[in-house]
């Protein structure tokens, strides 16, 4: 053992999860931390679903059809997949692992139920849970969002209420208020770096 080791734990790329219901701002969390231009790769989604109006292929999510998405699946390329509101969203698997081999901490955002499906592929992942203040802050944000058909929206809101009672399954819960994104995101970088002080570091297996 080197000396420097005695005085530091082994740097091990971090693999870790943004999650939570609908509402709570995920996508929000992860576009400021684009803006900061933190040191991370972050993980582009595949979907089935159509781009909303200021969504960009590749950037946002890569769009694409159920016939491609069925390939993706048949060819073994995604990490983990699944049906959300009647459509298909997945990581695809060499991104992850490129990423990781290079180094870089790698940030993904997917639902609550693809959460446990990476759990269930290793326990190096750092999970984060992210809420509201309130149930009813949730269902305002979703029903400001406007882009759902009623029972759509009735849908999203039952299935965040579900979610919300999963908090326990992951390792952190950072609550995301209204007109405090920048706080969300130090707590976020905290957890990070926190994570990366451990003197047993995780490593991540996929």
């Amino acid at each position: 053992m080197t000396t420097d080791a005695l005085f530091q734990p082994k740097h091990r790329p971090l693999l870790i999860v943004i999650s939570g219901p609908s509402g709570v701002g995920k996508d929000t969390i992860l576009q400021r931390m684009k803006e900061r231009r933190l040191p991370f790769h972050f993980v582009v989604t595949a979907t089935t679903r159509p781009a909303r109006t200021d969504e960009v292929h590749g950037r946002d999510y890569f769009f694409i059809s159920k016939d491609e998405f069925a390939e993706m699946i048949e060819k073994d390329e995604l990490l983990e997949y699944a049906i959300v509101y009647n459509d298909y969203k997945g990581i695809p698997k060499q991104q992850v692992r490129e990423a990781l081999a290079s180094g870089k901490d790698v940030v993904m955002r997917i639902d609550v139920q693809g959460a446990a499906k990476i759990r269930s592929l290793t326990n190096g992942a750092v999970l984060i849970f992210i809420t509201t203040r309130s149930e009813d802050e949730m269902v305002e944000r979703l029903r400001a969002r406007k882009t759902e058909t009623p029972e759509g929206l009735r849908l999203r809101i039952a299935t965040a209420r579900k979610e919300l009672g999963r908090m326990r399954e992951f390792d952190y819960c950072v609550p995301n208020h209204d007109m405090a994104l920048d706080t969300t995101v130090d707590k976020i970088s905290a957890i990070i770096e926190a994570e990366h002080s451990r003197v047993t570091q995780r490593e991540v297996k996929l």
